[in-house]
């Protein structure tokens, strides 16, 4: 099919997904101006001829009580016509990047088609401005970007189909600091995305403390068909909230540290927790505020280096003094 024909075909589409389906209608004019913001820009003299095409094919009509003359379908004759507007391809396309690694396998096989949908409408209207808008933003992570660690393709979707259905799983997995694996059988409640590493967050066994289980450790999944076990009163984003994925006890402190005005201009800027407070002296800043106590925490005050002097909690103090030394040691 030549393209200016094909081009027309998809045009006319989009014109009859446009159309109200009651009075007064849309007019040439405000069609036009609706699909030059879907990427087809066109006259509104071509919009009434397409328009006058398809009233010879579809249930349309048109409003000539006045003046400019409104189109839409006619009553209870009104259809929703499939596809994509550009708009929707364009989101469909950049939310296919951030959703792969979140849902089950399963889904993602029905979502395909989709996928590729929008990648095809993409490439067809390659000269709308609208569909180079994925060529023109990236979302970067902060600080040294890590690659992400290799997931058994097997392991990951037999995870997902159990916390999906909300079944046990029996696993192997090798914690960080082992050599060999262990059997465990778990209970899945949530899938959370962290950086490049994925975790499952589950309960082991019979016990209700949660843990979190980095999908590249386990090793092999084997379905089971015994329901999963929720904690009472679980909830994924209140968990998140606990700072268990910042790799602490949830346990909140009052920091007060003494930091440069360059750090407390980021700070400022983008800062740690909602109730900071800095507050300038003759030759730095005093920073307090309420943020949980973690590794997280303890790796950035570590990557501040002379930019910041922790006042309080003494235990934290303690713990960043012992840090440098033993990094002064080895570059000594």
């Amino acid at each position: 099919m030549p393209a200016k024909i094909h081009h027309a075909i998809a045009r006319q589409w989009e014109l009859l997904k446009l159309l109200p389906n009651r009075l007064p209608g849309k007019s040439a004019l405000e069609l036009a101006a609706a699909l030059d913001e879907r990427g087809y820009k066109v006259s509104k003299r071509t919009v009434e001829r397409d328009l006058n095409e398809l009233i010879l094919l579809f249930p349309l009509a048109c409003n000539d009580r006045g003046t400019p003359f409104g189109w839409y379908w006619m009553p209870e004759t009104y259809c929703e016509l499939p596809g994509l507007t550009l708009a929707e391809a364009m989101t469909t396309r950049l939310l296919e990047d951030y959703l792969k690694p979140l849902l089950p396998t399963s889904i993602l096989r029905t979502l395909a088609p989709r996928f590729k949908h929008a990648a095809d409408k993409l490439a067809f209207q390659k000269e709308s401005h609208l569909s180079t808008w994925t060529d023109k933003v990236r979302v970067v992570p902060a600080g040294l970007t890590l690659l992400p660690p290799e997931i058994d393709p097997l392991v990951l979707e037999t995870v997902q189909e159990a916390l999906l259905k909300d079944k046990q799983l029996e696993i192997q997995y090798r914690a960080a600091q082992r050599k060999q694996a262990s059997t465990q059988t778990i209970h899945p409640l949530g899938l959370v995305q962290r950086g490049p590493v994925g975790y499952l967050v589950a309960t082991a066994f019979d016990y209700e403390d949660v843990r979190l289980y980095a999908l590249h450790r386990i090793t092999a999944a084997i379905p089971n068909k015994q329901q999963c076990r929720r904690p009472r009163g679980f909830n994924l984003d209140d968990y998140i909230k606990t700072g268990a994925l910042e790799f602490g006890d949830g346990k909140f402190i009052r920091l007060r540290a003494s930091i440069s005005p360059e750090l407390a201009n980021i700070l400022r800027e983008t800062p740690l927790t909602k109730d900071i407070q800095i507050k300038e002296r003759r030759h730095d800043c005093l920073l307090t505020c309420t943020i949980v106590e973690s590794w997280q925490l303890y790796w950035w005050i570590l990557s501040q280096g002379a930019e910041i002097e922790i006042l309080a909690p003494k235990k934290l103090r303690q713990a960043v003094m012992d840090g440098i030394k033993r990094a002064a040691e080895i570059y000594a």
